[in-house]
């Protein structure tokens, strides 16, 4: 039996199904109606707003240019009256509201939907060719399929960084292709700090990259010289990229990508990982690059460092302190992860983030993004 979950519509007096397609795993919508390019922005809004869902039947660009009419107004949110303002919110606060908006208003464009045919096709006028977006995300066609129309951009979108992929300075300009579902490394600084730390050897006979994800780490520490690198993550889709991209690099005879739950067995002279930055839960596939719930990845990493780590080796742990600066995680609470650990900092090399968003006064977190520093902490067992 299929655990599939299906969507139903009623159209034209008779009532329809399809398989469900979700990569947050939100639910499929209850009220679904059909629509077409005689619906109004003002309306659709309105409709999606009160959980109603539109399967769209007109042309594509014309749901296209609805998303985006959709998008204005869910960016301008409820108008409230001048004499209320809203008092000043703590950084964690800020956080936490920016996030709120951020889940109201993916729920709100997600509402828009499109159907798919059994081969991924998309059956509306003026649809572009989607299908081999669609199999990289959701592997082989099995029938036909409704998902959100905001979803089906973010495949599109990274079906082209796949094609294209994205140059890696430390690398020497070669290119790192992200999967869907992958973070791709498009903030070069933490990739630098691990291209300019020094190696506890000279060069290090084995290293341990832990949470691999694309395996730019990987390769460059391959790059630099490391004769025998062994790259793990738990993600398929992860493993599947690393795998692609080292091969690519023709790197596959160093770097050995292997399934693992943070570290494979043994000990390694440099053991090096840049877990999710930010404790909080993911809402998202590429999210979970990003948020680590509980910080589980970074005090896992800690806790089994020192059992893995060769006599006199180096664990790099490569984390921003924008949680610092939000108020979800104080730097003592990160020191004090490291002596319960039993591991000592030998040397910290910091940079700061040159992303568009660190410069961008109308970011809502503009005042922590400022501030961020990302550091690479050269860490030793105690």
């Amino acid at each position: 039996m299929s655990t599939h979950q299906v969507i139903e519509w009623t159209e034209a007096g008779h009532t329809h199904d399809a398989r469900w397609r979700s990569e947050n795993q939100t639910p499929p919508p209850r009220r679904v109606t059909t629509a077409d390019d005689r619906m109004t922005a003002d309306t659709a809004y309105r409709l999606a707003c009160e959980g109603t869902a539109l399967l769209w039947r007109g042309d594509y660009r014309g749901a296209r240019q609805l998303l985006t009419a959709m998008a204005r107004r869910a960016d301008r949110g409820p108008r409230r009256p001048r004499h209320r303002r809203a008092p000043a919110a703590s950084p964690a606060e800020a956080f936490h509201q920016h996030r709120q908006a951020q889940s109201r208003r993916a729920r709100v464009l997600g509402m828009l939907l499109v159907p798919l045919d059994a081969d991924y096709g998309v059956p509306l006028r003026r649809a572009p060719d989607v299908r081999q977006a669609c199999a990289e995300a959701y592997g082989p066609a099995d029938g036909p399929s409704v998902t959100s129309l905001r979803e089906l951009l973010g495949l599109i979108g990274a079906h082209e960084w796949r094609k294209k992929g994205v140059a890696v300075p430390a690398l020497g300009g070669d290119r790192i292709h992200p999967h869907y579902g992958v973070f791709s490394p498009v903030r070069g600084e933490y990739v630098d700090l691990v291209a300019q730390a020094p190696l506890p050897e000279t060069p290090p006979p084995l290293a341990y990259d832990i949470g691999t994800g694309t395996g730019v780490l990987g390769a460059v520490l391959a790059r630099r010289g490391v004769q025998k690198i062994t790259a793990t993550d738990q993600d398929p889709r992860a493993l599947a990229c690393a795998r692609e991209n080292i091969a690519r690099l023709g790197l596959a005879e160093q770097v050995d990508v292997v399934q693992e739950d943070l570290f494979p067995p043994g000990r390694a002279p440099l053991v090096v990982c840049n877990p999710p930055w930010v404790p909080a839960r993911p809402t998202s596939p590429v999210e979970y690059a990003v948020y680590d719930p509980d910080g589980r990845m970074l005090h896992g990493f800690l806790d089994g460092l020192a059992d893995h780590l060769a006599p006199g080796g180096e664990g790099w742990l490569i984390l921003s302190d924008l949680a610092e600066h939000l108020g979800l995680r104080p730097r003592a609470e990160l020191l004090a992860a490291f002596d319960r650990a039993g591991l000592k900092v030998v040397d910290r090399l910091d940079t700061r983030p040159v992303h568009r968003r660190a410069t961008d006064p109308g970011d809502p977190l503009h005042e922590a993004r400022a501030a961020e520093v990302t550091s690479l902490w050269r860490l030793a067992a105690g």
